[in-house]
């Protein structure tokens, strides 16, 4: 996997609205065929290193991401004492990533009409993460990448969803909290960084799906609630105009959920937003 030649530095504007974009799951559909692998790459890993089964290899690799720590690398670091390029460099190379990488249709287009400065947040390592929005074509729209070795405290390694973590990336990047916007799939990442006055919308486009009992589809995640698919499997924000205008984008759903949206979604978000 080639490294992609680094986007020129931009001139960093320090006030208004700052779009904070997840990776996996949110500009493309790592469910497809990336996540799959990601998970066969560090279960085997943590086969390998640890010498254990693929039951506890798996029920650590859950444990800690889910569980404890937001990134299965923090739990293999701090317990089991793993060397943590090793494990990112082994389990995030994929030799043929263009024909895993699958985004949707006018991403590019979507992505420039929202105003304002963005930035990709994500657990995933950098050589990864910058090979994907290579392969995307959206590199240059994103003014830096805070990927997981960026995140670190001195030889402390930190992760999504810690509140600490992303005071000290935003004020690297000379973002206030008070004008950031993530926009992610994972809702409890969202649930905990609304807490620090973070404006958050919902990406549930590219997550597992059920059909309920009226036969519709709705997004299963543990510990949430459901998101609603839109037409032609497009993922709208559901929030009704009312709830829109009160709540703007974090709030907008009633008991102060996040909307449950695709990336077309955020054009409705971005129109409130600049009212």
């Amino acid at each position: 996997m080639s490294t992609p030649r680094p986007s020129r530095r931009r001139r960093v504007k320090t006030r208004g609205p700052v779009w904070l974009f997840d990776l996996d799951n949110t500009l493309h559909h790592a469910s497809h065929a990336i996540f799959p692998a990601i998970n066969r790459g560090m279960t085997q890993y943590i086969m390998d290193r640890l010498n254990v089964d693929v039951d506890e290899a798996n029920r650590l690799r859950v444990g800690y991401t889910v569980r404890r720590y937001g990134a299965t690398l923090l739990g293999l670091v701090k317990h089991h004492g793993v060397d943590p390029a090793d494990f990112l460099r082994v389990v995030h190379t994929f030799p043929d990533l263009p024909s895993m990488v699958r985004a949707e249709r006018g991403l590019t287009r979507m992505l420039r009409a929202l105003p304002e400065r963005k930035i990709v947040l994500t657990n995933a390592p950098t050589l990864y993460a910058r090979s994907v929005l290579a392969e995307l074509g959206i590199a240059k729209l994103f003014e830096r990448v805070i990927a997981i070795e960026d995140m670190r405290e001195g030889d402390r390694w930190r992760a999504k969803p810690e509140a600490p973590m992303l005071r000290r990336a935003m004020r690297r990047a000379h973002v206030r909290l008070s004008d950031a916007i993530l926009v992610e799939d994972t809702r409890g990442h969202l649930k905990s960084y609304r807490r620090l006055g973070i404006r958050t919308v919902w990406i549930v486009e590219h997550l597992p799906v059920a059909r309920t009992s009226s036969g519709g589809m709705s997004v299963r995640i543990p510990g949430a609630g459901s998101a609603l698919r839109g037409p032609h499997g497009a993922l709208a924000a559901r929030a009704d105009a009312r709830h829109a205008r009160r709540g703007a984008v974090s709030g907008a759903m009633p008991h102060g959920a996040d909307a449950g949206a695709g990336l077309a979604g955020l054009m409705m978000f971005s129109t409130i937003l600049h009212r």
